[in-house]
């Protein structure tokens, strides 16, 4: 069995110190003690590392490895900040989307593509994956290569995995890029990336890496850095595993009809495109809808009812599963029409509205609470539930029910509240 075979199968125990005899510790137990012991309130961050060291070395990281990985670190401050204010979350919709789907990385983007054209069609063949999709995702994550990060991963995953909204998944993937580092599959060195932990041209987070990464030209090493065929294969592979439907778009621009019920505009609604075009959608100009009529797909309206409005598909998910953000999704899906010579957004974005601070956020999900719609964690991330508690909120106060936070809304709600 393989070092990392090792890792991910065995159950990690601890031998109570009582008597030689004493019945073993197990394995969720073991990593319950060290998680309470992480989770110590005033824990300094080099304590902090030590008990993750231990902790590792019980699931099988090699003591030397730990201490390469961890020699010097320190506190980046600048991370916790950046997690806190990710783009796909802190700006507008459209705005996000206008750089992610610039003239520039359309050009470029084109370009690439022509440039590595035997390369895709050998990769869509195997893998059934859309080069325009892929070149997408390489173009948003590090502007095909060019910015990859200059961040020790080590440093950046032991910050979150220390402090912030996400110390579990900085854990699991700190774990990870040590286990990446005890198999040979790179060197400390190699590992430097974003802030978030991703790595190479398309952004592998380590889990992802150790899951999906491909050895495309069978030189035995996984290279996200410098391989384009290494990178581009395990984007495929990631994608196709992820559910990727071979011939089939992400989604399509559609316009709803005026007197449409807004509240099914949610993720979690599935219908087929004709029972979607039997309540009043259509196709934009230059769709054909009626072609999709047996796929299956949810509308997002992710400006409100007064802006654009989207079937996604499959796809949409499988995009998804690369970086749980809808703003990040429906970017990847219009960048990829673009390239594949789409039309720009037909839909009119409501530029009018102010977004949010993230402290009006929170203050928003406060209000939701006060008020009896349960909005889940107070986080300032406007995800699923909060969504579905405006829903909730504007059905009760004669609304269109879009699930669409505004600064109107914001201002309604603290009226609410008040009386």
């Amino acid at each position: 069995m393989s070092r990392l075979a090792a890792i991910f199968t065995s159950l990690f125990v601890f031998a109570c110190a009582a008597t030689p005899n004493a019945p073993a510790q197990s394995a969720s137990t073991a990593t319950d003690a060290y998680t309470a012991r992480m989770d110590q309130e005033g824990l300094s961050f080099a304590d902090w590392l030590t008990v993750y060291r231990d902790y590792a070395i019980a699931k099988g990281i090699q003591p030397q490895v730990i201490d390469i990985a961890f020699a010097g670190l320190t506190l980046d401050e600048s991370i916790i900040t950046s997690d806190e204010k990710q783009p796909e979350f802190e700006r507008q919709i459209w705005e996000y989307l206008n750089g992610a789907a610039s003239n520039y990385r359309i050009q470029k983007g084109n370009e690439k593509l022509a440039q590595n054209e035997s390369l895709f069609d050998a990769i869509e063949k195997r893998y059934g994956v859309s080069r325009h999709t892929i070149t997408a995702i390489w173009g948003l994550e590090s502007s095909f290569g060019a910015v990859m990060g200059d961040k020790g991963i080590f440093r950046s995953l032991a910050t979150l995995a220390y402090r912030g909204r996400r110390t579990a998944f900085g854990r699991e993937q700190l774990f990870a890029a040590l286990t990446i580092l005890n198999e040979g599959y790179a060197s400390k060195d190699q590992m430097v990336g974003s802030w978030a932990g991703g790595m190479g041209m398309t952004q592998f987070i380590p889990s992802t890496y150790l899951g999906y990464a491909v050895d495309y030209d069978k030189d035995g090493k996984k290279n996200l850095w410098k391989n384009l065929g290494d990178a581009f294969a395990s984007t495929a592979n990631y994608l196709s595993e992820s559910g990727w439907r071979e011939g089939e778009t992400w989604g399509r621009e559609v316009v709803l009809p005026s007197d449409f019920d807004y509240s099914l505009a949610d993720k979690t609604i599935v219908k087929s495109v004709s029972q979607w075009r039997a309540l009043g959608i259509s196709a934009v100009q230059g769709t054909n809808l009626e072609a999709d009529n047996n796929r299956i797909a949810s509308l997002l309206i992710p400006a409100g009812y007064t802006g654009p409005a989207f079937l996604i598909y499959p796809n949409f998910q499988a995009i998804l599963r690369y970086n749980n953000s809808t703003a990040y999704a429906l970017a990847i899906g219009h960048l990829s029409d673009r390239l594949s010579g789409g039309n720009a957004i037909q839909g009119v974005w409501p530029v009018n509205e102010k977004g949010l601070s993230r402290d009006q956020r929170m203050e928003l999900q406060d209000l939701l609470t006060y008020l009896g719609y349960d909005p889940g964690i107070v986080d300032g991330i406007i995800g699923a539930n909060t969504r579905r508690a405006v829903r909730l909120y504007q059905e009760d106060n004669n609304q269109p029910a879009d699930g669409f936070v505004t600064q109107s809304l914001l201002e309604q709600m603290r009226t609410s509240a008040s009386n």
